[in-house]
């Protein structure tokens, strides 16, 4: 039982190493020895826990991606369409502008976008699936019923990228284009601003159609 215990305790601190050291260098300059070393582990521990570097890395961007995700909360159906459209653009936005400050799996994520490992694919497709998901039922909600499918994901992209926008522009672009510091009042004003103008684009899409 102690041994399972001590096993247990080594692949969290092996996947806590990972994670960080991933979220700061990337897959390929992250040296199992290096994770190893800072999990206080001997390097075949990565073999025995997880199979392979690779592995680890799958394993630690879902485990970084469930500590990061929005909370449940928020898509909670209790809560008009439009609220919760404003809370995943506020999320999206932040994390996306914070170039990965905002935690371990944003930074994973862009580097991933920059220089893609082929390790990820259908796992985070998977990862992200839940809550895409969401996403198409709320814009549908605010949309109606009747929208098509294919405006449906004309929309949802429409949304994701006027947030993924963010990416190109750095704190001191954003302050001199926006007029004012980038803080949390600066961020809900923006957020605030992507939301009406998707709901007027998702409501004439609809009504177009």
């Amino acid at each position: 039982m102690a041994l399972r215990k001590d096993s247990r305790k080594s692949r969290a601190r092996l996947l806590k190493a990972a994670r960080e050291l991933f979220a700061k260098k990337g897959f390929r300059d992250t040296k199992v020895s290096d994770i190893c070393k800072r999990a206080g582990v001997n390097v075949a521990s990565v073999n025995y826990h997880f199979g392979s570097k690779a592995a680890l890395y799958a394993e630690a961007w879902r485990d970084a991606f469930e500590r990061e995700k929005i909370p449940e909360s928020e898509f909670s159906g209790d809560k008009p369409a439009e609220q919760q459209l404003r809370s995943i653009i506020r999320y999206l936005i932040e994390k996306f502008a914070g170039k990965g400050k905002g935690g371990q799996f944003t930074s994973m994520y862009l580097r991933e976008i920059g220089n893609p490992t082929g390790i990820i694919g259908e796992d985070w497709r998977k990862l992200i699936e839940p809550r895409r998901r969401r996403l198409l039922e709320i814009i549908r909600e605010i949309a109606g019923e009747d929208i098509s499918d294919e405006i449906l994901y004309f929309c949802e992209m429409s949304v994701v990228n006027q947030c993924r926008g963010f990416l190109i522009l750095g704190e001191g672009d954003l302050e001199y284009l926006l007029g004012r510091p980038w803080n949390s009042e600066t961020l809900d004003k923006i957020a605030d601003h992507v939301m009406r103008f998707s709901l007027v684009g998702i409501r004439e899409a609809a009504r177009r159609e």
